[in-house]
This record gives structure tokens, C-alpha cells and sequence, in this order.
């Protein structure tokens, strides 16, 4: 059957000449997916597939009637270690990799229950699941050639140094002098701290609440019965994973103090994966100042841009002036 493109995935990859060449390409890379592989499309009469900000998700049967998904992703070079990540979990605490073509950008995965993700758990639960998975899924380096492939966290740092000064200036000091110079000086502590201590595991990059999802026939909140997808791998400090737990479910946070309700989830999320919170909140400073940079130089983000500088300079101990309450920064 030909698949359906779903209406926001085509939307969302409309804005540039290399998008549309993608969204153009991909009718044809499905079809070549499900042939080298033998699948059958799973997907009920008028049923879209899954989407969402990388690529498409199609649920599929193998050749034996296994339940699976077929994965393909825009080429971006925060997801091209998907593959290696899956595959060094092997199944404990992330989806399982069946097979991928590395060319394509197009992987097949065992398939989860897309209509149940850790986002709708109670707050406590979401916690508590999450810190279990990140224990999992916090593995060290050993012999398996797949670890070569990995980037370096504190190598990215170095890069940051360099990188977020320049473009703040190129934007026109889009938020205070004070709360780059925060940044950089995580870039230096950490990215150095890290290499000497040599405290490297695999980290997910990308570990919020919408990016873990339930076994099949699973109904409650247990740590077992969930998996991490999508990650972004890194090879760093297990700290630098807590940042988008406090970016997502931001209605959460208490209306009268939210600031202080930033930080009690923070250590809970940290006291519950066996993490440093002062690391945590660095690390989390220095990612949401270079989100912020990314979306201030993106139209239409203003609320993503207000989002990163109020968890950043809360973080940081001065929450800017003149931001809108979280509240209404919730990421939908």
C-alpha cells in the first residue's frame, strides 16, 4: 500500500530546498525500506503514520507477522549515531534495533505502544520510572567497536566555547552578557573535569517524557515497563541527560514559585537516577543557552527562546525580568 505522509511531517519539512528534496525522496525510500527488509505496511484504512520532529515512524509486520517499525529520519547529525546507541543498549532500557540501513537513515525497531508514553504518568511516577531507565541505560565504555562512532561531550563543550560566543554576537546580545559567560564557564569546568576523570557513560541525549514509551500490554508505572527511543548518543557526563525533564511538563511546576519548583525537580530527577545535582544544573545551564541561541536566530520561536532563558538564568540564580510565567512555555 502507498503510505500516507502525514500532514504536520510535511508541514514541519517545507521551510528549505533541502527539506523538500528530502520529503520528495521519501515515498521512495519507504518502498525501498519495505523491500529490503520484507515488510508489510501495518497501518489501518485512512490511518496516518507516527511522525515526529526527526522523521516518520510506520508500523509494520515482518515476514513471520512480528510487530515492528520502520523508521526513517532527515539526515541530521544529532541522530546519525542512532543506530550504534540502540545497538550498545542491545534492549536493556531503549527500543530494540532489528536492523538499519545507514545510507537511509532508515531503521527498523521493535514496536512499543505509541498511545502510552512516561509524558502522561503522574509527576512522582514520571521520576521515578525516569531515574530507573537512566541508571539502565548510564552503561561504560568497553571493547565493542560501536563506541568509536560515539561523539564527545566534553569535546562538544570545547566546540561551545568557541561557538556560542561568536554567535550571541552575530545575533546582537540577544539575552545578557552575564548568562553566556555562565555557559562558557561550564563549558570550561566540565568539558575539562570530564576528559580527567574519565566518568564517561552513554548518555541519551534527548530523554523527556514523549521520547519513552511502553511495552505492549503493559498498563502501569513501572520502570520495566518502559523504553527510551530516539536517542541522541553522547559520550559524557550521565548529568547532561536531566536537562529536557525540566524543559517539558512546565504547568507542573507551582504557579506562585515555579522558579523553586525548577530546582526541587531537579534534584528529585537527580536523586532518583544517583546523579549530581550541581552538575546537573551546569550542564543544564550550558544546553539551554545554546538552545537559546538556536531558537533567537529562528523565526516564529519566540516562546521556545523565552522557554531556555527562564530555565537557564533560574538555574543560574537570576531569572531574567519581563519572561512570561512557564506556564505558558509549555512545549505542546
Amino acid at each position: 500500500m502507498t503510505v500516507p505522509l502525514p500532514a504536520d511531517l510535511v508541514r514541519r519539512y517545507s521551510d528549505s530546498a533541502e527539506r523538500r528534496a528530502w520529503l520528495a525522496r521519501l515515498p521512495q525510500l519507504i518502498q525501498d525500506a519495505l523491500e529490503r527488509w520484507q515488510l508489510r505496511v501495518d497501518l489501518h484504512p485512512g490511518q496516518e503514520p507516527w511522525n515526529g520532529f526527526s522523521g516518520i515512524a510506520i508500523p509494520v509486520r515482518t515476514g513471520d507477522g512480528t510487530a515492528a517499525v520502520l523508521k526513517i529520519t532527515f539526515p541530521y547529525e544529532d541522530i546519525a549515531h542512532e543506530a550504534a546507541t540502540l545497538r550498545l543498549w542491545n534492549g536493556v532500557g531503549a527500543v530494540r534495533l532489528l536492523d538499519h540501513d545507514e545510507a537511509d537513515f532508515a531503521l527498523l525497531l521493535e514496536r512499543l505502544d505509541a498511545a502510552r508514553w512516561l509524558q502522561a504518568a503522574p509527576p512522582d511516577e514520571a521520576v521515578r520510572v525516569w531515574g530507573a531507565l537512566l541508571r539502565d541505560l548510564s552503561i561504560r565504555p568497553d571493547d565493542r567497536p560501536g563506541w568509536a562512532s560515539l561523539p564527545s561531550l566534553a569535546e562538544r563543550a570545547e566546540h561551545w566555547s568557541d561557538e556560542l560566543p561568536a554567535e550571541w554576537d552575530r545575533l546582537g546580545e540577544p539575552f545578557p552578557r552575564w548568562l553566556l559567560e555562565a555557559a562558557l564557564e561550564v563549558c570550561q569546568t566540565r568539558g575539562s573535569v570530564g576528559r580527567r576523570e574519565a566518568n564517561d557513560v552513554l548518555v541519551h541525549g534527548d530523554m523527556h517524557g514523549m521520547n519513552i514509551l511502553a511495552k505492549p500490554g503493559t498498563t502501569g508505572w513501572e520502570p520495566e515497563d518502559f523504553l527510551v527511543i530516539d536517542p541522541q548518543g553522547i559520550l559524557g557526563e550521565a548529568e547532561y541527560a536531566v536537562g529536557p525533564m525540566l524543559s517539558n511538563r512546565l504547568r507542573d511546576y507551582a504557579a506562585q514559585n515555579p522558579e523553586l519548583a525548577l530546582l526541587d525537580r531537579l534534584h528529585r530527577l537527580c536523586a532518583a537516577a544517583g546523579l549530581d545535582p550541581e552538575i546537573a544544573r551546569e550542564w543544564t545551564i550550558l544546553r539551554e543557552v545554546e538552545d537559546a541561541l538556536w531558537f533567537a536566530a529562528k523565526p516564529n520561536h519566540e516562546k521556545d527562546l523565552h522557554r531556555t532563558l527562564w530555565i537557564a538564568s533560574t538555574l543560574a540564580g537570576s531569572t531574567l525580568p519581563g519572561l512570561p510565567h512557564p506556564h505558558g512555555l509549555e512545549i505542546l
